[in-house]
């Protein structure tokens, strides 16, 4: 660890702040969030409909945007102007970092979908015809557990390096100390990041209803939150 970076550790309480100052800075910039995160959503969707490769690709760059989302709302902080351009400075300074972040955020999701089919998930893989909804439903009764387990586990990994895009942008940190910063960060402010995770996921159900509109202002949250609770915790 690197004796010249301090980790806060802030009352459970910030986890909504968090959000809250994220509100404040995406209404003195909306539009340009609304661009930035439009712009994010399209390319990721763009890569996705690639088979294979662009499901990928679109992985590894996840963490490189929320870089330039971080990026994006430092400069908003310190009074410069932001533009939806600013989607693509996490492009610009160590992208290798960022991408072989990417890379392990993959291969750990990949992970949690071999544990899950261990645990006995049952897939579509091996059926002889495609089934409806409403069979895999049926054949998934009594294994919900199993989708609660894979839901945690991705939380959890989630939430472990969640820091760790802001820290290669501001800090030029290796992917590794990343890693190893935003696991040490998160379980010290484990309170912060449960109610920061829980507020969150409640605006994404809410916004999702009705039409997904809501959704317009929660991504941009999403985003902004990212640099937010990383000044906090990093910068205090």
């Amino acid at each position: 660890m690197d004796a010249s970076i301090t980790v806060a550790e802030v009352p459970a309480s910030r986890g909504a702040g968090w959000i809250g100052e994220s509100f404040r800075m995406f209404r003195a910039e909306a539009l340009v969030w609304i661009g930035l995160c439009t712009g994010w959503v399209v390319i990721t969707v763009g890569l996705m409909l690639v088979p294979i490769i662009g499901i990928v690709a679109s992985n590894f760059l996840q963490p490189v945007f929320f870089a330039s989302f971080a990026v994006a709302a430092h400069k908003q902080r310190v009074g410069e102007k932001i533009h939806v351009n600013d989607l693509f400075t996490g492009f610009r300074h160590h992208v290798r970092d960022l991408i072989n972040l990417g890379a392990l955020l993959l291969l750990a999701q990949l992970a949690i979908l071999i544990i899950m089919a261990i645990l006995g998930l049952p897939t579509m893989s091996g059926a002889d015809h495609e089934l409806s909804i409403e069979e895999y439903a049926e054949m998934l009764r009594g294994k919900e557990w199993i989708l609660m387990v894979g839901l945690l586990l991705t939380a959890l990994i989630k939430g472990a390096l969640w820091f760790a895009p802001p820290l290669i942008a501001f800090h030029g940190m290796s992917t590794a100390q990343a890693m190893r910063w935003s696991l040490y960060a998160a379980i010290a402010n484990i309170g912060a990041m449960l109610v920061y995770g829980i507020v969150l996921f409640g605006l994404v159900v809410i916004g999702i209803i009705p039409w997904a509109l809501g959704l317009i202002v929660v991504f941009p949250l999403g985003a902004i939150s990212t640099y937010v609770g990383y000044r906090e915790v990093f910068e205090a």
